[in-house]
């Protein structure tokens, strides 16, 4: 109730701001008229943390280099309100929890398309490489945009990854070829070809392969004992193969293509075990998938946009140490998904959107319990915004439809639900970027294949986990002429979580998922950014975050883990980096640190995972003879050689480097 009093107020407050802010006709009677000619506006890349109504990060492939991030998960766990689980190394499993959801909430969109992995609905963002990527942002509840496919409004948070397109605006032809090499037997080779045709069709084709032994050295302790070991059966080859095209049929006409294929071969360490470290596991992740876009913006009051894709998934696991020989599981999984958006623009204040999204999916395995389940699922949503004077709201309905069936058998239940959310933002003061944001998103999440189906596990009854989130918060931002520059964003939030799947289970062997948990977060995200020039090309830059998580137990009051710590969410969190560029060789200096966790819901003894910080510098430096850029870059990670784990038994790298030198023409 008092959640909805404080919304209440924000919205009364703001459109009596806007309302001041809006020009009597006589005042815009009196302004000058100038034709400006065509406009082109594209909505590639979302507004900036600053104007966003709803919590948004967004990091361009600039700043993250000028942070020093190597890969994905690094620039996700410099976001604040992300928890990153990370398995240890360069081929280990990497997932991120948003606010206290868990990654099963997380959607992942890869150029404008939302993944898809019905089996255990997380996505392992370690296969996807910042090589070639333009920007990547993560927007929790909704955004601003109104043009956009429903199934992208259908998480709790949003990782978006845009990787760079092809070149629209010269006709000349492009390489860009990178390598880097590293501790542990690390090396990724890279090459890019891009160019375009006359102005209408262009292309970009690109490869990349990455080897790594991830042999590395880390501290076991046993009581008093403490010796140093290595990780084994840890190697692992990955290689990544895309083409983009674009054709411009004509103004405001656009097609798009993708071919992405992604094939990983990795041996598993396994866990870190007292007097032993053998392992025979082995995971084959191989991913195809095609996906074809339209867009039409040449309407001056309708637009629209529809796509298309196709997606199998294969996963081959093998474990040689198997009590009783050698156990063997193969999966398949397969997508087929369209989708259609329309968006009207009325006047220059208001905008509709409507999209409906259809998409299919099933799975096939080798076990013997196999029962080949698929589901159908069909989303609508049906947006309104409104952005005039100071103020911006958003409104969005989301209609969802899942449909279950299994091959030899009765599928799980269906599930049908109406998803409402709303964000406003508005500018506190007319001629400053101070800004008043407050945003509410209900959504559920479908339970995964695993949970409904899995042998002694899966349950056919389960319901959907049911979300709430609420945000209230406070951004700023000002540029001190074109050297110096402050971006402020603080964030207070409350989420609920209730139908939460837990196993449970039924005796030694049998265990099943039931609807029993509830989840509460309170929370205070908080980012600020700084930029100041201190001579010719000389500048400092700032970048900070920090998170609070009370992300708490809230089902049962007479349980004895009523209001634990969710396991794996730090109650504190934080990262930092200063960036010196100059003319020589620009340095970064960069922290991660988050508070002790535990790695069990129940905290049960020696379960807990102590705190950590990890420190790192990075250097590099970009040279250019005419059409020729040649970028040279060094990274020193765990500059402290800290030993600690993100996840429980799975130790991370100590001290580390990487070495990576690039072409562009």
């Amino acid at each position: 109730m008092q959640t909805r009093k404080v919304i209440h107020a924000t919205v009364l407050l703001c459109l009596a701001a806007a309302s001041k802010a809006q020009p009597a006709p006589s005042d815009t009677a009196r302004l000058p008229v100038r034709d400006i000619g065509e406009v082109v506006v594209s909505d590639r890349r979302p507004s900036r943390s600053v104007q966003s109504s709803s919590p948004l990060q967004l990091l361009t492939r600039r700043e993250m280099l000028q942070r020093g991030i190597l890969d994905v998960a690094d620039a996700l766990n410099r976001m604040p309100g992300i928890v990153l689980k990370d398995y240890g190394g360069a081929g280990g499993l990497k997932t991120v929890s948003v606010r206290g959801f868990g990654a099963k909430h997380t959607g992942v969109s890869y150029d404008g398309v939302v993944l898809g992995e019905i089996q255990g609905s997380e996505i392992d963002l370690s296969r996807y490489s910042l090589t070639d990527v333009d920007y990547l942002s993560v927007t929790v509840g909704d955004n601003n945009a109104v043009f956009l496919p429903a199934r992208q409004a259908a998480s709790a948070a949003l990782v978006t990854i845009q990787t760079l397109s092809p070149p629209t605006d010269s006709a000349a032809f492009h390489i860009h070829a990178s390598m880097k090499a590293g501790s542990f037997g690390y090396l990724s080779p890279y090459v890019r070809l891009s160019g375009n045709d006359s102005r209408r069709l262009s292309y970009a084709v690109k490869g990349e392969y990455t080897y790594a032994e991830n042999d590395y050295p880390y501290t076991l302790r046993n009581l008093t004992v403490v010796t140093r070991e290595r990780r084994t059966n840890s190697r692992m080859k990955t290689a990544r193969a895309e083409a983009d095209l674009i054709w411009q049929a004509s103004p405001g006409r656009q097609w798009q293509g993708k071919v992405y294929a992604y094939d990983n071969d990795r041996q598993l360490p396994g866990q870190v075990r007292f007097y032993t470290n053998i392992n025979r596991e082995h995971l084959r992740d191989r991913n195809v998938f095609v996906q074809l876009q339209y867009t039409d913006t040449g309407g001056s009051r309708w637009k629209w946009k529809a796509l298309a894709k196709a997606d199998r998934s294969d996963t081959r696991y093998r474990d040689e140490a198997y009590a009783g020989g050698i156990m063997n599981a193969d999966y398949r999984q397969r997508e087929a998904y369209v989708a259609a958006c329309l968006l009207y623009l009325p006047d220059d204040a208001w905008s509709f959107g409507y999209s409906a999204d259809y998409f299919f999916n099933d799975l096939k395995s080798s076990l013997a319990t196999d029962t080949r389940p698929s589901r159908h699922s069909i989303l609508q949503s049906l947006t309104a915004r409104y952005a005039a004077g100071r103020l911006t709201v958003t409104a969005r309905l989301l209609a969802s439809i899942y449909l279950n069936q299994e091959k030899s058998g009765d599928g799980a239940r269906d599930m049908h639900r109406l998803s409402p959310s709303v964000s406003l933002s508005c500018r506190l003061l007319a001629h400053r970027e101070l800004y008043l944001r407050a945003s509410y998103k209900n959504i559920f999440r479908a339970p995964s294949f695993n949970e409904n189906y899995f042998f002694h596990y899966g349950s056919k009854t389960l319901l959907p986990e049911l979300t709430d989130q609420f945000n209230l918060g406070i951004t700023f931002g000002k540029d001190f002429g074109h050297t110096s520059a402050l971006r402020l964003t603080l964030d207070g939030y409350l989420n609920h979580v209730k139908d939460k799947i837990v196993a449970v289970p039924l005796n030694m062997f049998v265990w099943t998922n039931i609807n029993v948990g509830r989840v509460r977060t309170l929370g205070i995200d908080a980012s600020v950014f700084c930029r100041y020039g201190l001579a010719h090309r000389h500048r400092l830059l700032l970048a900070t975050s920090y998170s609070y998580q009370r992300a708490t137990n809230r089902t049962r009051k007479d349980s004895p883990y009523y209001g634990y710590q969710l396991a794996y969410t730090p109650l504190h969190s934080g990262s930092a980096s200063l960036t010196y560029e100059n003319p020589w060789v620009n340095v970064v200096l960069d922290m991660i640190a988050t508070d002790m966790r535990f790695g069990t819901n129940e905290h049960y003894p020696d379960t807990g995972i102590d705190g950590y910080a990890s420190f790192g510098l990075s250097l590099y430096r970009r040279f250019t003879t005419g059409r020729h850029t040649f970028d040279v870059r060094f990274d020193l990670k765990n500059i402290f050689d800290k030993s600690y784990e993100i996840v429980r038994f799975y130790p991370m790298p100590g001290r580390n480097f990487q070495i990576s030198m690039s072409y562009q023409l």
